[in-house]
This record gives structure tokens, C-alpha cells and sequence, in this order.
């Protein structure tokens, strides 16, 4: 059971870090707003819960799917706009970055109180995945953190299917290892960024989708992933997507071992320390591609 809470914890630091991989990893982008929009997600799938509730209630069986689609076209799109209009003046000024992204996630925290609610919110469970599946006498894994692991594996597949095996996904490559050379080439270094970020923030918002069924979301509710999830991407090496996938995948199941055994702040500190020991030896990462400089 420790070993499964630490699989559920793993599956929304994946798909939060992914997403946090891309834009940090790929362009340099320090978006302190990523949390921001996982609620973004988390609320665009309550959004999607309500009208089903009220407008389709013979099909809230499959709210969940459309919700998650939905959240990660709503999140897209607004980090679209958001790249065209404010990240890619910032491009090669981490600092200016960093201090305009948080702004950003404190008025879009507002934004959340004033119109959704300043309270949590919950959205329902659909009744095929309600209950448990028994697999040993004493062993109970809940289906819908079964159906949550499935659709990280899912997601990374095809983030791992975008980038290497397909044109866009080389024109990312392309841009990321020598922009200069990229342009040189032909291709439209602005619009791969523009492109980059949005899908950079859409799986942010399949995070927020998934973490419905796990918590109630709130306005703050994206603070108290970020920290980690950025702890996830350094550690596994910022240019590594596979040493970011390992990375949450140990650090989901310290979190869960170590808060078997101790309280959740000693946990944390604990892992904390841990990454710290392992940057100090390793300082690109423990998964960092070896590439010439």
C-alpha cells in the first residue's frame, strides 16, 4: 500500500513536471505561475462537472474524460496567449521572468477567489470508478488512482511520441540544442515556442484535471506542488524528459515511505536534504544527458 500511495504521489508530480520539464528543461523558462494553471485544470474540470450536473446528467458517467480534454485545451490556450504576450519578451532574462510569472499566479489566484469560489471545491466521482479493486486479502488499490496512474503512463507515451516521432517534435529539438541554426534551417523558432509553452501548460492542466480525484482544489491549491514539482525537474537533470519521469517516480516513493515512518514536514526536509547531497555531487542532475558544450 505504501508502495501504491507513492505510484499516486509519482503520477501528478510526473504530469506536473513534465510539463514544467518542457518549459523550463527546453526553453529556460522559470514559470512560477505552473501551479496556477494546474488549478486552472482542476477548475475547468469542476466547470465541466457542474454542467453535466445540470444541463446532462444521463451522461456524468463520462465528465471525467471530457473534462480532462477540456483542461488541457483551456490551459493550452491560455499559455499560448500567455507566450505571445508577455514570455517571449522575457526571453535570456530568467530574473525579469521569474518575478513577472509570479505575478501572474497571484492575480490569477484572485481571479479564482473572486469569480469561482474562495473556498474548495470537489467534483463528484463517476460510478465506474467508485470502489476498489481487492488485490490480496489485505491489499485495497482505489480505482480511480488506478485510472490516474493509467492516464500518466498514457500521457507520457505520448509526449514521448510528439518529441521523437514526429516534425513539430524534431523542430522543438531543433530549437532547443541551437536556435540559431534552427532559424538558419527555416523554421519559425517563435511559432516552436509558442507551441512548446502551450503544450508546456495543457499538461500542466491534465494535472490539475487529475488531482479532482484526489483533493479538493482551492485558490492555492497549484503553491503546494510547484515547489516540488520544480525540485523534481532539477533533480532529474533539466534537459532530461526520462530523468524527469525517474526523478518524481523516486521522490513519490520517499515521500510516501519516509511519512510512514516520520511526520510529513520531517519527510519533506528529509527529501529535501537528500537532493541536496545528490546535487552537490551531481550538480546537472542525477539523469542529465551528457552533451557537448
Amino acid at each position: 500500500m505504501q508502495a501504491f500511495t507513492g505510484l499516486s504521489i509519482f503520477t501528478i508530480l510526473m504530469l506536473m513536471a513534465l510539463g514544467l520539464a518542457i518549459v523550463f528543461g527546453l526553453m529556460g523558462v522559470i514559470n512560477m505561475a505552473h501551479g496556477e494553471l494546474m488549478a486552472m485544470g482542476a477548475y475547468t474540470t469542476f466547470g465541466v462537472a457542474q454542467f453535466f450536473k445540470a444541463f446532462l446528467p444521463g451522461l456524468m458517467s463520462i465528465y471525467v474524460i471530457v473534462g480532462i480534454v477540456l483542461a488541457f485545451i483551456v490551459t493550452s490556450i491560455f499559455g499560448f496567449l500567455l507566450e505571445r504576450g508577455l514570455i517571449r519578451f522575457l526571453y535570456k532574462r530568467p530574473l525579469d521572468t521569474l518575478l513577472a510569472t509570479w505575478g501572474i499566479s497571484l492575480i490569477l489566484q484572485q481571479v479564482y477567489r473572486q469569480f469561482i469560489d474562495s473556498r474548495e471545491v470537489e467534483v463528484p466521482t463517476v460510478s465506474w470508478l467508485q470502489g476498489a479493486w481487492q488485490m490480496t486479502e489485505g491489499v485495497t488499490l482505489p480505482l480511480s488512482r488506478l485510472f490516474i496512474v493509467g492516464l500518466a503512463i498514457a500521457t507520457a507515451f505520448l509526449v514521448y511520441m510528439l518529441l521523437f516521432r514526429t516534425r513539430w517534435g524534431l523542430r522543438i529539438r531543433a530549437v532547443t540544442q541551437n536556435r540559431a541554426m534552427a532559424g538558419a534551417a527555416g523554421i519559425d523558432t517563435r511559432r516552436v515556442d509558442s507551441f512548446t509553452f502551450a503544450l508546456g501548460c495543457g499538461l500542466a492542466g491534465i494535472a490539475g484535471s487529475s488531482f479532482t480525484m484526489l483533493a479538493s482544489t482551492g485558490p492555492t491549491t497549484g503553491q503546494q506542488y510547484i515547489v516540488d514539482t520544480f525540485i523534481v525537474v532539477v533533480f532529474g537533470g533539466v534537459e532530461s524528459l526520462l530523468g524527469t519521469i525517474l526523478s518524481a517516480f523516486i521522490i513519490g516513493q520517499m515521500q510516501s515511505w519516509f511519512e510512514y515512518g516520520m511526520s510529513g514536514s520531517m519527510a519533506r526536509a528529509s527529501i529535501l536534504a537528500l537532493v541536496i547531497l545528490v546535487l552537490y555531487f551531481r550538480p546537472n542532475g542525477l539523469f542529465a544527458a551528457k552533451v557537448r558544450r
